[in-house]
């Protein structure tokens, strides 16, 4: 049974869900204000649960140093800047970007870890990616006017924010993977990656930038959203991406895990009422199939 890649399937779909949720809180607080309030709410879950079984004991020195880094570049750089892409681009627009770690990633772990993926595996790979990123440039009709598809400022800038966050991920990945295959506890690993970006995200948020400080008042609602998100998003779908880490490879779990783009398609239809266009099905079809040929590796 292929555990690890259905994990990171289900790291997929908690960032889906993400997405959309995402969307209200992180325009009403600003980028980095958002992602500092989940980061530190999902720090304190993580250190609870890690102190309470015990498994910070499977902590060694090696390993910090490792853990640290790819939370610096992985959340706190990669977060930031998807969140970015988020309020610029919309849900749809930021996935295809982001969707862009896939190929990054299994270039470096060929380059970097020295992976070598059987045909079959690059064939679903080229597809899986191909699948996402259709269903997130035909997910538009030209009927739909959902405030999501609205482009605020430059494209431009949104466009290399978003690949930012994607480099930023990919290069996470890669620096977190040989410490995962070590069969360290997943929790304990998401601690160190979460607690470091959350760090530095509160220094960040101090400091007399006016583009870093809260655009909006922090709210019960907004705090709850928020807080959600980081459930979500970093105490299950990260510790899902970690766990899938561990046993399988990088290009691999990292072109599944980018699967999010299409499986927001669905909801975004269910919270929108707006049906996605026939070339985001398509999109979808060829993401299945490169799914299959991955599994049949």
């Amino acid at each position: 049974m292929p555990i690890h890649e259905l994990a990171a399937l289900g790291a997929a779909t908690c960032w889906a869900l993400t997405g959309l949720i995402s969307a209200g809180p992180a325009g009403h607080l600003g980028a980095p204000a958002f992602n500092r309030v989940r980061q530190i709410f999902v720090t304190g879950l993580l250190a609870l649960y890690v102190v309470a079984t015990g498994t910070w004991r499977e902590l060694d020195a090696a390993s910090i140093g490792p853990l640290l880094l790819s939370g610096l570049i992985g959340i706190f750089v990669g977060d930031t800047l998807l969140f970015a892409t988020l309020n610029r681009l919309g849900p749809r627009r930021s996935g295809i970007l982001f969707a862009l770690n896939a190929p990054i990633a299994a270039l470096l772990g060929w380059l970097v870890l020295g992976e070598a993926l059987p045909v079959a595996a690059m064939m679903g790979i080229a597809l899986t990616a191909t699948g996402v990123f259709l269903a997130i440039l035909f997910g538009k009709r030209r009927a739909q006017i959902h405030e999501w598809e609205t482009i605020k400022g430059p494209l431009s800038i949104g466009v290399l924010l978003g690949l930012g966050a994607a480099t930023g991920q990919a290069i996470g990945s890669i620096l977190v993977r040989p410490v995962m295959a070590t069969g360290l506890d997943p929790f304990v690993a998401s601690l160190l990656r979460v607690g470091i970006a959350a760090l530095c995200l509160s220094v960040l948020t101090q400091l007399p930038i006016p583009s870093v400080k809260p655009k909006g008042p922090l709210t019960l609602r907004v705090a709850a959203m928020t807080a959600l998100t980081g459930v979500l998003a970093l105490a299950i779908g990260m510790t899902l991406l970690l766990f899938a880490l561990s046993g399988g490879k990088v290009g691999i779990i990292s072109t599944l895990s980018a699967t999010s783009p299409v499986m927001i398609l669905p909801m975004l239809w269910l919270k929108t009422g707006e049906r996605p266009a026939g070339g985001a099905w398509a999109g979808a079809a060829l993401v299945v199939v490169g799914m299959g040929l991955i599994f049949l590796r």
